[in-house]
C-alpha cells in the first residue's frame, strides 16, 4: 500500500512560472504534482521547479518578481537553482514610486500583557538587572561576577528576573572620533536604557579606554529609574582602592546588590498592547520562509500595530531588491525619502568593502531552496505586513514612535538583534527554516519554524510551527493569531524554549568606523 504524500507544489501568483515543492524529501523524475507538470529531474524540497519552458535568458518570476534570467534552457518540470539563473542588478535607487500609502489600519482594542512599567512611560517584559561595560578588557572580570551574582544574590531577590552582562568587542584600539564611530556608541548607550532593564544603569569600566563612561553615558542620555539619583554608578577595576581579584568582584557585587534592591519592589501591572515594541527578523532562510513564517509574522505585525503598538522590521540587504514596494508604502515622503537614504549608505558601506549585496545569501540559504537575495528579499519582506511604514531610524538609533518602522541594520543576526535591542524592542520574533538555537539575553525571543520537519526534529527549540500552513493544517491568519497571543503571554511572563534553555548570543556591534 502506498501512503506516501501526495506531490505538491506551491505557487505564489498566478503569473509566476516557478514554484517550489512542499513535500520532506523533495520530489523524484516523473513526479506529477497536481497543479504542475511531470518533473523531468529529482528537485529537492523548498526548492523551485519550472511550471513552463524556460529558454536561456528567460525571465524568471516568483512572487510576480523577476528574481533572475535563466543562464541555460530549463524544460517545464526542470529544477531551477541558483546555478542555473543569473541575478539582475539592483534596482537603481532613482525614479522610485512616491509615497502612496494604503489606509491606516482598523484600530484593535483591548488587548493586553502584565509588564513592569518604568519611570520613563516605556514598559519591560523582563525585569532585569544589566552591567554595561565600555570595554572587552574586562569582559571576563564581569562574566566572574555575574556567575556570583547569579549563584549568591538572585536567590535573595526572587522578583528578578536575572542578571545581564552587557559585553561588546568595542571600546578601545578604535578610532573614537571617526563619524561613524557615532554607531556602535549609541548603540550601546541605547541598550543601557532598554525597557528589560528598568532603568538601573551599573556600569563597569577598566579606566583607560578610549570609551570612558561619561562619553558613554553622559548625563541626560539616559532615563533613569525613580528610586534612584541621577549620578552614574561606576565600578572602575583601575581605582587605587582595588587590591587584588577579590576587592574588585567584591565592588561589583556591592553596587549590584544596590540595583537588585530597587529592580525586586517592581511588580508587573497591565499594561496595554500598545507599549511592545517588537522586533521582527528572520535567520537560517530557507524558500518556505516567504510562504509560511514571514507571512504569519507579517498578519501578526499587522494585528500589533493596529493594537497600537511598535513593530521593527529591519535588514537592509534583505529589503533592498524591494524599495520600490517599500516607497509606495511610506507613510509621507519623508520617510520614503530616509528609507532611500539609509539603501544608499548601505550600498556605499558595501561598496568600500568590493562586495555587494549577492554576498547576503548563505549556503544554508541556498540548499534551502533560495536562489539569490532577490528571492530571498520578496520573503523577508513580507514580515512587515500590510500596512503604511510610519518611520524609519538609523543603526544604534531609538525609536521614539509608535506603527510600523522600518529599522536599517545590516542583516546578520546578532548585529541586527543587537541594534534592535538599541532600538528600545522589549519582545523579539524570529523565524527560520534551516534552524538557528538564536536567542538574547536580554529579550525573550519567540521562534517560528517555517517547516514541519523542522519543528518536528526541534520541538524544544521552536516556539511556532508555521509549517502547517504549507501541509494545508492551517491558514497564514490562524498562525498569525497564535502567534499574536503568545506574544502577549511572553511578554507577560511566559518562557520561550531559548530562555527555558538560556541559549543566548553575543551582543555584536555594527561599528563601520575604523581600528586603529
Amino acid at each position: 500500500m502506498n501512503t506516501s504524500p501526495s506531490p505538491r507544489i506551491i505557487r505564489m501568483h498566478p503569473a509566476d512560472n516557478v514554484a517550489i515543492v512542499v513535500n520532506d524529501g523533495g520530489l523524484k523524475p516523473g513526479a506529477a504534482p497536481g497543479d504542475g507538470p511531470v518533473l523531468v529531474e529529482a528537485v529537492p524540497q523548498g526548492h523551485k521547479v519550472a511550471l513552463v519552458d524556460l529558454p536561456a535568458g528567460s525571465a524568471v518570476r516568483r512572487y510576480n518578481v523577476v528574481i533572475g534570467h535563466t543562464g541555460v534552457a530549463i524544460p517545464a518540470g526542470g529544477w531551477v537553482n541558483e546555478q542555473r539563473l543569473v541575478m539582475p542588478a539592483a534596482r537603481s535607487l532613482e525614479g522610485l514610486p512616491a509615497s502612496n500609502p494604503p489606509a491606516e489600519l482598523p484600530p484593535l482594542t483591548g488587548h493586553t500583557f502584565q509588564g513592569y512599567r518604568n519611570a520613563d512611560g516605556s514598559v519591560g517584559t523582563r525585569n532585569l538587572l544589566a552591567i554595561t561595560t565600555t570595554v572587552q578588557c574586562v569582559a571576563g572580570v564581569l562574566d566572574f561576577a555575574v556567575e556570583r551574582i547569579r549563584s549568591e544574590l538572585l536567590p535573595l531577590y526572587p522578583n528578578v528576573d536575572g542578571v545581564v552582562g552587557l559585553e561588546h568587542t568595542y571600546g578601545c584600539g578604535v578610532a573614537i572620533d571617526a563619524p561613524d564611530a557615532i554607531i556602535p556608541i549609541r548603540t550601546l548607550r541605547n541598550i543601557s536604557s532598554n525597557p528589560n532593564f528598568g532603568g538601573e544603569v551599573m556600569v563597569l569600566s577598566l579606566g583607560c579606554e578610549k570609551l570612558q563612561p561619561e562619553r558613554l553615558l553622559p548625563p541626560g542620555s539616559i532615563p533613569i529609574s525613580d528610586q534612584r539619583d541621577s549620578e552614574l554608578d561606576v565600578v572602575m577595576l583601575q581605582d587605587e582602592a582595588h587590591v587584588g581579584f577579590m576587592s574588585m568582584i567584591d565592588s561589583i557585587l556591592r553596587q549590584a546588590r544596590v540595583h537588585l534592591e530597587r529592580l525586586n519592589r517592581r511588580q508587573r501591572t497591565t499594561c496595554p498592547a500598545s507599549d511592545l515594541v517588537v522586533g521582527v527578523q528572520c535567520g537560517g532562510s530557507d524558500a518556505f520562509s516567504g510562504v509560511t513564517a514571514n507571512p504569519a509574522v507579517g498578519f501578526a505585525t499587522d494585528l500589533l500595530v493596529r493594537a497600537g503598538a511598535t513593530v521593527m522590521f529591519s535588514e537592509v540587504t534583505e529589503v533592498r531588491d524591494g524599495i520600490d514596494l517599500l516607497t509606495t508604502r511610506a507613510a509621507s515622503p519623508d520617510v520614503a525619502e530616509a528609507m532611500v537614504r539609509e539603501m544608499a549608505w548601505y550600498d556605499a558601506y558595501l561598496n568600500k568593502g568590493r562586495v555587494d549585496r549577492s554576498a547576503n545569501t548563505t549556503p544554508g540559504n541556498k540548499k534551502g531552496g533560495l536562489s539569490n537575495i532577490v528571492e530571498k528579499a520578496m520573503g523577508s519582506i513580507v514580515k512587515s505586513g500590510t500596512g503604511p511604514i510610519h518611520g524609519v531610524i538609523a543603526p544604534g538609533e531609538k525609536v521614539k514612535q509608535k506603527g510600523l518602522i522600518f529599522a536599517a541594520t545590516p542583516a546578520s543576526d546578532f548585529i541586527c538583534g543587537t541594534l534592535q535591542l538599541a532600538a528600545g524592542m522589549n519582545l523579539h520574533v524570529f523565524t527560520t527554516g534551516r534552524g538557528t538555537p538564536y536567542g538574547l539575553a536580554e529579550c525573550p525571543v519567540i521562534k517560528v519554524a517555517t517547516r514541519d520537519d523542522l519543528a518536528r526534529r526541534w520541538h524544544d527549540l521552536m516556539d511556532v510551527n508555521a509549517g502547517r500552513i504549507a501541509s494545508g493544517e492551517a491558514s497564514i491568519e490562524d498562525v498569525g493569531c497564535e502567534l499574536f497571543q503568545l506574544l502577549l503571554d511572553v511578554a507577560s511572563g511566559q518562557k520561550t524554549w531559548a530562555e527555558r534553555w538560556k541559549l543566548h548570543n553575543a551582543l555584536v556591534l555594527f561599528n563601520p568606523a575604523p581600528v586603529t
